[in-house]
């Protein structure tokens, strides 16, 4: 997938203007993050923080003897007959699927939704073979109906209402439209069982790699997941290295915080952990299993300063509950990862100079951090992203003049405190008898689009001072009045 990260504030431009997207948005509103906030409270609230750092744990033991792990994997999958591959690159993802499809002679490909395949532009490389591509996760086939990316990772078509759905079926369909939830969705089934039972191949993702079963476990709502690697004679599984785990008990773990932090649910409807082809005696399953191990830039961030950042369990958490992506939505981020999992995830993988607006495209509030089911650090990572960009120079220079004075200025405190009480002065002016500033010099992003508060007048040391001094003279006042009475 190419990537457009390089046009935030164009296509966030394009999304506040968007009224039918604002709209969608609305609707998609907190809704994620009601539900986890529901789940976490039933669970127990210190039973959860217990488990978020228990998980958060497993991550960092995975992570930390990565390529060990890894080999554990590889011997023991292909003790169970399954073929395990290496990608560097997409390039060489895109390759290998092709590969496999022309030793097996494959036509069709059902696939479950795969984060990595989006990566990879999986899709357009089957289709140029010759290879007729499927997806089956609902919310993925609408969105490759509409020829768009996911704008959410697990809800990829949040950003459509029902009237653009139904629009695209009577499109692709040919059949008489509805705006019935129930009967779209029926619709779809009807439409995609026919892939099913003719598809020879079956691709998808693989939440986590267990290494001591050679194991690829996923985690779907729909029933797809199992239909794509059961049903085609051959099934390949596609996904990052990142996602190894040492045993079955680990992914125990993960897989209570993974459903809550997603979408609030006790559990998912389908967990399946697949090992291997079909065996003797087995009632279903694949002839052949492929899995391609995925680098793609992961092995760049293995000890680094965003080192954190490998733990991330792809559960959708922080956009849930992050304030950017409820305003801008996701196809704003410019490519497969959006929010601010994205926004760190993007300019890790393809190149910080390939994102230069991502890293600031967060407030640093912190609701992503309080709500990853695996602790990662996301505002911390930001700041990390902003310092090497100001190091390489990659800023606008008025940026980087800026933040040069003024951290020339915070090194001195008497010019600082001098500076900011003519600011203070001028601000106050600057907001009149509303309080209210309109239009900020050097700063116009602030106030294009609401007032900026003026201040008092005073800075906050000042005030600070005055009040000091207001409470020490009261209190000399109440004692020295207390002293006449006694005289």
């Amino acid at each position: 997938m190419k990537s457009q990260s390089m046009y935030f504030k164009a296509r966030a431009g394009q999304a506040l203007a968007d009224l039918r997207l604002q709209g969608a948005l609305r609707r998609f509103g907190s809704g994620f993050a009601e539900k986890r906030a529901v789940a976490r409270a039933a669970y127990g609230v210190e039973a959860f923080e217990a488990l978020r750092a228990a998980s958060a744990a497993i991550r960092d033991r995975g992570l930390e003897q990565l390529d060990g792990w890894l080999l554990r994997f590889e011997a023991e999958a292909k003790r169970t007959g399954t073929e395990v591959h290496w990608a560097e690159s997409m390039d060489e993802v895109r390759a290998l699927v092709l590969d496999v499809c022309a030793r097996h002679g494959l036509k069709k490909a059902i696939k479950s939704k795969s984060m990595v395949s989006e990566e990879a532009g999986l899709n357009a490389a089957l289709e140029g073979a010759g290879v007729q591509a499927v997806e089956t996760d609902l919310g993925e086939y609408i969105i490759q109906l509409a020829k768009e990316a996911p704008s959410h990772i697990i809800a990829p078509a949040i950003h459509k209402d029902v009237d653009q759905v139904a629009d695209l079926f009577v499109e692709h369909h040919h059949r008489p439209r509805s705006t019935d939830i129930e009967k779209l969705t029926r619709e779809a089934r009807l439409m995609l069982r026919e892939h099913f039972l003719s598809a020879d191949l079956g691709i998808s993702g693989g939440n986590f790699l267990v290494a001591e079963t050679g194991s690829v476990a996923l985690v779907t709502n729909e029933g797809n997941g199992r239909m794509a690697t059961t049903l085609p004679r051959v099934h390949i599984a596609i996904t990052g290295i990142e996602k190894v785990i040492p045993t079955l008990e680990d992914l125990s773990t993960l897989n209570r915080v993974l459903p809550r932090s997603a979408t609030g649910q006790d559990i998912e409807n389908y967990f399946t952990i697949v090992t291997g082809p079909r065996r003797a005696g087995d009632a279903d399953g694949p002839e052949h299993m492929v899995v391609i191990l995925v680098d793609g830039g992961r092995t760049k961030l293995v000890g680094s300063e965003l080192k954190d950042m490998l733990r991330c369990i792809r559960c959708g958490a922080c956009m849930n509950h992050c304030p950017v992506y409820h305003t801008v939505g996701g196809h704003a981020y410019g490519w497969v990862y959006p929010g601010p999992m994205g926004s760190v995830l993007t300019p890790a993988y393809t190149g910080i100079e390939n994102a230069l607006d991502l890293p600031q495209a967060a407030t640093l509030c912190g609701a992503c951090e309080v709500a990853c089911p695996v602790m990662i650090p996301l505002p911390e990572l930001l700041r990390k992203l902003r310092e090497q960009q100001m190091a390489r120079r990659l800023r606008p220079w008025t940026e980087r003049l800026g933040f040069a004075v003024w951290a020339f200025t915070a090194r001195r405190p008497r010019l600082y405190a001098a500076a900011t009480s003519v600011a203070a002065r001028v601000l106050h002016w600057m907001g009149g008898a509303r309080g209210a500033i309109t239009q900020l010099p050097l700063a116009s992003g602030w106030t294009r689009g609401r007032d900026f508060p003026a201040p008092e007048g005073r800075t906050f040391r000042a005030q600070y001072a005055a009040r000091k001094f207001a409470v020490v003279y009261g209190e000399r006042r109440r004692l020295r009045g207390r002293e006449d009475l006694a005289a």
